[in-house]
């Protein structure tokens, strides 16, 4: 198997973009919720590019798709705390929309990358 080159992926770099997006919008939370909501929605956040990354990194298609569900868990995290932040009134409704469209996107590329990684490197099992 040729190692991928995570940094060409577009999945990879929708999700970065994620990340800067959500540091830009977490910047007006209260400071109170440094240490909770804030850094909590930017770790996962910051989980889903560096799951990909990680999962382009393993020896094994077997691991590498492991950490793609990782991130991919790390996504569906983060929109329970984009809906949280908004119900806390911490969002904007149009940031919510925005962060969540991201989200959405990075979600759909992820699950495509995900079955043809799957398609194209993880052989069938011969077990009769």
């Amino acid at each position: 198997m040729s190692q991928l080159q995570y940094t060409d992926l577009d999945v990879w770099q929708v999700a970065r973009k994620l990340v800067k997006e959500v540091y830009v919008q977490s910047r007006a939370f209260p400071k109170e919720e440094a240490f909770g909501l804030t850094s909590q929605i930017r770790r996962a956040a910051i989980s889903v590019p560096s799951n990909i990354a990680e999962g382009c990194g393993r020896s094994s298609s077997k691991e590498s798709v492991h950490f793609y569900f990782i991130a991919r868990g790390s996504l569906y995290e983060l929109e329970t705390q984009l809906f949280l932040a908004l119900d806390m009134g911490f969002l904007s409704h149009e940031a919510f929309e925005s962060l969540i469209q991201q989200a959405e996107r990075c979600k759909k590329l992820l699950n495509g990358f995900i079955r043809y990684f799957k398609a194209k490197y993880e052989q069938p099992s011969t077990n009769n």
